[in-house]
């Protein structure tokens, strides 16, 4: 299922888990991290002096240069993968680095998970509390309602619906991120040749055949 917020409702929903939050997490899909990022967001965290980790998930999946890419553009960040529980010290290691220069106490971190449909928000918050709190899914939509769930080390994570704002129309970037379920596209078949303009030769490469 897709959520879809109003802007207004969007950026209401945002901004009271930023403000409750000591620090934030936004999550983003490394084979896609421009397509993830959301520059509101960014900015409305930035405006209430909050810290913020960009946590680049599904880092299994791209190559090291990719990766060094993404880690000139974007700081702090941390390589994870959290379907094969990879990076996750030292995403614990970062929110403490960020908690001491936030001045917030030991044992009293409170820690927002932000970011689109699908990037893997709940399977993030699942490994960090080391048990199945939250719940999690390959179909966009899954967490309904903002949750809060005690972690190991003194850390609190508050997990939140993946929120797509009314403005954000462009469907190919939506499907091909996984943020909308694919059979709720629109017009599928101009997303799909969208998507085939913008990756050549993906089709022949994974069937090893010519189009």
């Amino acid at each position: 299922m897709r959520i879809t917020l109003s802007m207004a409702g969007f950026v209401k929903q945002v901004t009271s888990v930023i403000l409750k939050a000591d620090i934030l997490l936004f999550v983003l899909d490394a084979r896609a991290p421009d397509e993830t990022r959301n520059s509101r967001v960014e900015r409305i965290i930035a405006d209430n002096g909050k810290g913020l980790i960009f946590v680049i998930n599904k880092s299994d999946l791209v190559d090291r240069k990719s990766l060094t890419e993404i880690s000139r553009l974007l700081s702090p960040c941390v390589f994870i993968s959290a379907s094969e529980k990879r990076g996750i010290g030292l995403l614990r290691e970062r929110i403490l680095i960020e908690a001491s220069r936030q001045k917030v106490k030991r044992g009293d971190i409170l820690v927002g998970v932000l970011g689109y449909p699908n990037v893997g928000k709940s399977s993030l918050i699942n490994v960090l509390s080391t048990r199945n709190a939250a719940p999690a899914s390959n179909v966009a939509g899954t967490t309904r309602s903002v949750r809060t769930i005690r972690s190991r080390g003194g850390i609190t994570l508050i997990d939140t619906p993946g929120v797509i704002p009314s403005d954000d129309k462009d469907e190919a970037k939506l499907a091909s991120i996984g943020s909308v379920d694919f059979t709720k596209v629109k017009d599928p078949e101009a997303v799909f040749f969208e998507l085939l303009a913008a990756h050549p030769g993906i089709i022949e490469r994974f069937y090893g055949v010519d189009v």
